[in-house]
Order: C-alpha cells, then sequence, then structure tokens
C-alpha cells in the first residue's frame, strides 16, 4: 500500500509540463500498478494530438471544456465535467481545451515518469515499464516454425501469443484454390479459439493476401480493404491505376485471353515484351517474348496451368465493385508488357493510418539469364535520392487507390543510363524472403511491422541494430530437368554452421524428385536451396555465399532419353 498527495510530485520528474499541457503522474510503473494514473491539466487554448501506438487510456473530466477532435472517424465530442473518453491504438484525436481542462486519466502500460508525447502523439515504451497484461492473441496464416523464429526476434515478443491459422495444404502449393472452403475453414478455428481474436498477420502471395482482408474486415480488425488489394493483385487492374497517377513511371502493357488464338496480333506491342497471367506469383507462368515461336511455346504452358487460378481469383474479384475497363479481364486472362529493365530493388514499407513510410530497400540481383533471381541484398546500394524518388511513387500510386492500415512490398527498376524509374509491381504483404534480412542488419524481422499493423499500432522497427552490416538471400539454382539423386546431408549443415554462425540454409529439392514436377517455379529455372548470410561487407557476403555453395553437394541425374 502506499499513500501520496499531489503536492509532494509537483516538483519531482513524476510532473512534466510541456507549456500546452501538465501531467502530474501520481501512480507509476515503479509503484507496481499495471497503469499508471495522472491529474493532468490541459491549458485554455492548447490543441493536443494524441495517437497511442502502445498505450490505452480512460480520461475522466472534472473541471474545464473542451472538445475531442476524433481524427479518423471525423466526429467532434464535447468534453465537460462528468465526461470519460478511452483510447486505444485504433484511435487518433486531437483534444482542444477552451478553457483550462482538468482530467484524471489512466494510461496502460503504466509510465515511468518522464516521458512527453511524441511528435506523432505517442508516448514510447521502455522495457522496465512492461506491464503484467493479457497477451495479444495474434493469428498467424500458416505459422511455420521458419516464421515462428522471426516472429520471436521481434521486440517485445514476450507480450504476444502467436497462433496457427489454416494449414500449408490449405494455402500453398496446390493443383486448386477454393476460396470459400478456406474462408470458412478459417472462420471455424477463429471461433473454436476460446480468447479474443486481436490479430492477424500474414506473409503468403495469392490465395492468402487476397482472403485476410475478408477475414479482418468480418472480425473488425485492421486492414487494407479487399479493394485496394485486389487493386495491387490484379494486374491489369494495378496498371489502369497506376496508368492514372504515376503513368510515366509503367510500361506498354495490354490484356489478353490466351485461349485467343488471335491474342498476338491485337497486343500492338513490338517483341520483345513479358507475358504473364493477371494473377500469379514467383514469376510463374512468365515468359520473355521474343519472337512468334517464343509465343506460342509460352501460351501452350500458360493454357495447361492458368486455370489453376481462374476460378479461385474471380471469386475474390465477384466481391467487389470493378471499373468497366476491367470488368472483363479476370482469373483466366493475361497481361502483356513491354520490356523494362535497369538495376532491380523492392522498396518495404506500411501505411498507417493515412501515413506511408519505407523502411527498407532490399536489391534484387538476377541471374545471367536477367529472369531469375540470384539474391536479395540488404540494405540497398542504391543512390538516396533513387531511393527517395521510389517512395514518392509508392505514396502517389497507394493514397491512388486508398492502401491503408497494412504493409507492402514494390519492386521497381532504375535505368541509370537514363535515370528513369519503373515500376514492376505492387504486392500486399510483406517480404517473407526479406525477414532474415532485417533480422541480421536491423535486430528484427520485419514480422514486427505486420504485428504492430494487425494491432492497430503504428510501427517502429528498429534500424541497423543487428549484428551484421549487409545480409543476402541466396538462391542455388539448376537450369535443366533432372532427377534428384542426393542432397546435402547433416554433416554439410553442419559445417556450414560451423564456418558461417546463423547462417539459415532450407533444402527445397527432395530425392527422387524431378524438377519439373516442383511446385510455383519460375519459367527458367529450379531452385535448390535458399540461403540467408549475414557478413560484414558486401564482399564477405558474396564470398560466403561461393564457400556455402562449394559444401552443399547436390547430385542430379539427367533424363533418360
Amino acid at each position: 500500500m502506499f499513500v501520496r498527495h499531489l503536492d509532494e510530485i509537483t516538483q519531482s520528474e513524476a510532473t512534466v509540463d510541456t507549456g500546452d499541457w501538465a501531467s502530474r503522474r501520481l501512480v507509476l510503473a515503479r509503484d507496481g500498478r499495471d497503469y499508471s494514473l495522472h491529474d493532468t491539466l490541459m491549458r485554455a487554448g492548447s490543441h493536443t494530438l494524441i495517437d497511442y501506438p502502445h498505450h490505452l487510456e480512460s480520461a475522466y473530466c472534472i473541471e474545464g471544456e473542451g472538445e475531442l477532435e476524433d481524427l479518423v472517424q471525423g466526429r467532434r465530442h464535447p468534453i465537460t465535467p462528468g465526461t470519460v473518453y478511452g483510447l486505444e491504438a485504433l484511435d487518433r484525436i486531437r483534444l482542444h481545451a477552451h478553457t483550462d481542462l482538468r482530467l484524471i486519466c489512466t494510461v496502460t502500460p503504466p509510465l515511468i515518469g518522464g516521458e512527453r508525447l511524441d511528435d506523432q502523439g505517442g508516448f514510447p515504451v521502455p522495457a522496465d515499464a512492461r506491464p503484467a497484461l493479457r497477451k495479444k492473441n495474434v493469428f498467424v496464416v500458416n505459422l511455420n516454425d521458419f516464421n515462428l523464429g522471426r516472429l520471436r526476434s521481434i521486440r517485445n515478443a514476450e507480450n504476444y501469443n502467436f497462433l496457427k491459422l489454416l494449414d500449408a495444404s490449405d494455402v500453398l502449393e496446390q493443383d486448386h484454390y477454393d476460396i470459400d472452403a478456406i474462408l470458412t475453414k478459417a472462420r471455424a478455428e477463429l471461433e473454436r479459439y476460446p480468447g479474443r481474436v486481436d490479430g492477424l498477420i500474414h506473409y503468403i502471395d495469392f490465395p492468402v493476401s487476397t482472403t485476410v482482408p475478408i477475414l479482418c474486415s468480418e472480425y473488425g480488425l485492421p486492414s487494407a480493404s479487399l479493394e485496394a488489394v485486389l487493386k495491387c493483385e490484379h494486374k491489369y487492374w494495378s496498371r489502369i491505376e497506376q496508368q492514372q497517377c504515376i503513368a510515366e513511371h509503367i510500361p506498354q502493357f495490354a490484356a489478353f485471353d490466351p485461349f485467343d488464338n488471335d491474342a498476338l496480333s491485337t497486343l500492338g506491342l513490338e517483341f520483345p515484351f513479358w507475358v504473364k497471367p493477371i494473377k500469379s506469383f514467383s514469376s510463374y507462368l512468365g515468359f520473355m517474348i521474343r519472337n512468334e515461336r517464343d509465343w506460342s511455346e509460352a501460351i501452350a504452358e500458360i493454357r495447361a496451368h492458368i486455370g489453376r487460378f481462374e476460378a479461385p481469383f474471380d471469386r475474390l474479384l465477384s466481391r467487389v465493385q470493378m471499373p468497366p475497363e476491367v470488368a472483363g479481364i479476370g482469373g483466366g486472362s493475361c497481361i502483356a508488357e513491354s520490356i523494362i529493365g535497369g538495376r532491380m530493388c523492392t522498396q518495404e514499407g506500411y501505411v498507417h493510418k493515412g501515413k506511408l513510410r519505407v523502411y527498407g530497400t532490399v536489391d534484387s540481383l538476377r541471374e545471367p539469364n536477367g529472369s531469375s533471381f540470384a539474391s536479395y541484398q540488404y540494405p540497398s546500394r542504391l543512390p538516396a535520392a533513387v531511393r527517395k524518388r521510389m517512395t514518392r511513387i509508392i505514396e502517389t500510386f497507394m493514397a491512388h487507390i486508398g492502401y491503408d492500415n497494412a504493409p507492402f512490398n514494390v519492386e521497381f527498376f532504375w535505368d541509370a543510363n537514363s535515370d528513369r524509374i519503373w515500376l514492376l509491381e505492387v504486392n500486399p504483404r510483406i517480404s517473407e524472403s526479406h525477414a532474415e534480412l532485417f533480422r541480421k542488419v536491423d535486430g528484427a524481422s520485419h514480422h514486427e511491422i505486420a504485428t504492430d499493423l494487425s494491432l492497430g499500432a503504428r510501427p517502429r522497427l528498429p534500424h541497423r541494430d543487428g549484428e551484421y552490416s549487409c545480409a543476402g538471400k541466396f538462391f542455388i539454382r539448376a537450369y535443366q530437368d533432372a532427377v534428384v539423386t542426393g542432397v546435402p546431408g547433416p554433416q554439410q549443415l553442419a559445417e556450414i554452421e560451423r564456418l558461417m554462425p546463423d547462417t539459415v540454409v532450407r533444402i527445397m529439392a527432395e530425392p527422387g524428385q524431378r524438377l519439373s514436377a516442383m511446385m510455383d517455379q519460375d519459367s527458367y529455372s529450379y531452385t535448390l536451396a535458399l540461403l540467408w548470410i549475414g557478413a560484414s561487407s558486401p564482399r564477405q557476403l558474396q564470398r560466403r555465399y561461393e564457400q556455402a555453395v562449394e559444401i552443399l553437394d547436390f547430385e542430379l541425374a539427367p533424363l533418360a532419353e
């Protein structure tokens, strides 16, 4: 027990006076409570922005008059003696004091004493101010050991229960995706959970990226709208929207029906160009078309496999109102685009309550074939001015489509000769491929960004607090179909760990498997293994990759004639 009077703290660190307001903090974290208690005076004529990313507040007015302006809903509420209001992470307000306004407030988690509101209206959360509160229940679609490890690297991970929603067999590498069945199973799992559902995150492309917004809407969880997500995922619709606001940064493009025998003659594009379904991922069914022979071979492959996405994607499109110029372009359609190129990168960022931030740029290095990726390396070595221009392009597009309260990654080319920036595509999610890179360099995976956003909080990812100066994800590839007869064993993996501690190796090929039977590969190669490596410099990073390739031995048998 303790007994304390206001006069005892007015000259101590427990009183903070900014001029606009004075907060007399009668109960603080050191008192062993799960909250702090404040006697706060908002001075007449002040207008205070409040947007707590990590705190809950309840405030009771005992003196004065003012007004609470809800900046999210656009509403105003009078504040007079006897009025109480409560704020949580989704709220953003401005408190207007018409007269001196006195409030008795509780804040959870408790403050430690001298905190002030930052320029965004929030309090920091020191580690020693963490309360014994209920853990937040955050569901993760197809949570596996790899991603659970990344989630456990984020700050304050002990305050979350990360719970698996759906299995790999529901959402990965399937010949057909039943959207209604996926949603029904997900709802059943969420309904069976005995606790509160606080957040829902994902890092997987279709069908996960397009079903999560539906579930979030149904359960009242923060997320981008389904329409905004589809304006990213539907490649032709996305280009139409981009044409309206960033036309100088996109290639020529045209939609076509791959089953139309006359489609080539109606495209209006000169060779070479690129074709892909309007919904795919990881360059699956994407082809460079240099001549009519390339076209014929690509169309045959697309016709054989595009049905895998057509019906489920059309099912999702039926949930939104599409503009007339896009309405007839469904999941069985393709897009052709003129060739763009240069140095490639991906910007990872988020939009929270209308404010966009890019927190990292990852360079994408390609193999000599120009289509398959060799590695992703972070941080980017592109000029800072170029990266800033890319961010402004994203800001324009995301505002145009109304994308909010969700992460994204956007792929670009920069042509250094012409100094031109090309936007390749927009993905409405964090990139799973980059998670380990942020952990190694910044000290936490960008799963932290997804987690904060899922709870309605403004993210704050650490910067350059990791063990390494740079990191890369590398691909070990084969370029001819073959049968896998041997893969690296425990001894080789142990040698990698001995020479390069903290290197993550994921073997993708399996003994006895034919490479062409592997699902979701790009059109020109097969991924045998993935490696995430940290280093003190780009040169050391490359040396470590080359050393790993020498150690990891794959045995491939050519196909019988």
